[in-house]
Order: C-alpha cells, then sequence, then structure tokens
C-alpha cells in the first residue's frame, strides 16, 4: 500500500513538473487567462482589509504540501510569487510571507498543527492548501470535511483570515483518484465559514484544456512548473485582493 502510495504522488507531483511545449519561448510572458469567476469571492478578508488600510504588516502563512513548492527553485514556487505581485500591487505595505510545508501529510495531521504555527508567525492571513494526500490515500470523504473544519475553526478562534486551496489538477491521474468528493468538501467547509476558496483545480483543468499548458505530457523539467506556479501566484493576489475589497487607490 505504500509503495503505491508513492508511486501516486511521483505521478501527481510530475504535473507541477513538466517541461512546457517548444511553442512557447523561455521568455515569454505566461498566459493566465482563468474565468472571471475565478478570480473573485463573495467572502471577505476583513484582516488583510484593515492591515492594509491601517498600514501595518500582512503576514502571510502559506500551509501546504509539496504541490506548494519547486525543488530547484523555491523563488518561483506560486508562494514566493504571490509574495512578488502583492508587493508590486501594494507598495506601501510591508508584506511577509512564510511556508511551511506538510510533506504528505492528511488534513487531519495538518490541522494539529495549526495553532502552533499560528502562535509562532502570528499571520494576518492563513492560506491553507489541502486536499491532495486526502485523495491519493482515499481518505473517507466525510472525516477529511471534518478535519478541515476543525481546522478552519481553529485558525478563526486564532484571529487570522483564512484562504482555502484546493487540490492540483492532473489529468495523468484523473482515473487514479477521484477528487470531486474532496472539491466538494472544501466548497461546503468554505461556504459554512464564509471564507474564501481559491480554486486551484478549476484554474489549472482550464489551463490544460485551453492549451496553455500541456499538463499530460511525460516529458520532464522545471519549465512548465514555474509557468504553472507564475500564473497560480499572480491569480492568486487578485484573489486575495479582491476578497479584500481594496480599491485601486488603496493598492498604491
Amino acid at each position: 500500500m505504500r509503495s503505491d502510495f508513492g508511486a501516486l504522488l511521483g505521478l501527481m507531483l510530475l504535473a507541477g513538473c513538466l517541461t512546457a511545449g517548444s511553442a512557447r519561448a523561455e521568455d515569454a510572458p505566461p498566459n493566465c487567462e482563468v474565468p472571471a469567476y475565478l478570480l473573485s469571492s463573495e467572502s471577505s478578508l476583513p484582516k488583510v482589509a484593515e492591515a492594509v488600510k491601517s498600514g501595518k504588516p500582512l503576514n502571510i502563512l502559506v500551509i501546504g504540501s509539496r504541490s506548494s513548492s519547486i525543488a530547484s527553485s523555491e523563488a518561483s514556487a506560486y508562494p514566493a510569487r504571490l509574495q512578488a505581485m502583492l508587493k508590486e500591487k501594494l507598495p506601501s505595505v510591508p508584506i511577509s510571507l512564510s511556508v511551511e510545508l506538510q510533506t504528505a501529510k492528511t488534513a487531519e495531521e495538518a490541522a494539529a498543527t495549526l495553532v502552533k504555527l499560528v502562535e509562532a508567525k502570528n499571520p494576518t492571513l492563513v492560506i491553507w492548501q489541502t486536499g491532495t494526500v486526502d485523495a491519493m490515500r482515499s481518505i473517507d470523504p466525510d472525516d477529511f470535511r471534518s478535519a478541515l473544519n476543525e481546522g478552519v475553526v481553529a485558525l478563526q478562534n486564532a484571529g487570522t483570515d483564512v484562504v482555502l486551496i484546493n487540490l492540483q489538477y492532473s489529468p495523468r491521474t484523473e482515473t487514479m483518484i477521484s477528487a470531486p468528493p474532496y472539491l466538494d468538501s472544501m466548497r461546503v467547509v468554505a461556504q459554512q465559514h464564509d471564507i474564501p476558496l481559491f480554486d486551484r483545480f478549476a484554474m489549472m483543468h482550464h489551463w490544460n484544456d485551453s492549451g496553455d499548458f500541456d499538463l499530460f505530457s511525460t516529458s520532464h523539467g522545471t519549465d512548465l512548473a514555474k509557468r504553472v506556479h507564475d500564473c497560480l501566484g499572480r491569480a492568486l493576489s487578485t484573489f486575495v485582493i479582491d476578497a479584500a475589497h481594496l480599491n485601486p487607490a488603496q493598492q498604491n
């Protein structure tokens, strides 16, 4: 069972480490177009808004699995790109971002560490990326939802804003794992607690279907991983600013 999980994990990580097609030059700007509804949320980030409006430091903690990173270039991973984009859009706001990788941990295992992480990092915003490991291990979706719910409650009680990020999309593993139950659980928990859900799965699915990125390719490399992560970081910065209801004047 463990060897099967390891093989599946390798395939999932492969989705973030594929080389782009030759039609896209390495220095070409990324095509990050996504449907507008994926870049906005009906839920808000009041603590982020208050920090920006008052000129206080905006401290962000990203908690995720290995799909939150690029082994050869952490500066190119989506958390670093998020920070860079936020600094560009909010030049007058001190922004710090730290990443805590919960490698191969389920939502339940990660949730047990959240309070201590918040106490240590004192973030304004926690971005919790989860669900991939649970789906690969076929964790009962009800157990996953309960763990996610407990984790979100703990974060909110600790006084932080919360954004959830769902699974990455990989056409190579669609027949190996069942993502919908975990995607649905995350959507339900986000709605119950009125917190934004960044739909990474839908964005990557859109980019693959539109031909922007070939996530089915079997060739190895980091070029495509960097491009996908750059697009995710850009999209996430737009998503956070929208959820904080920051107008153009507050962004400059």
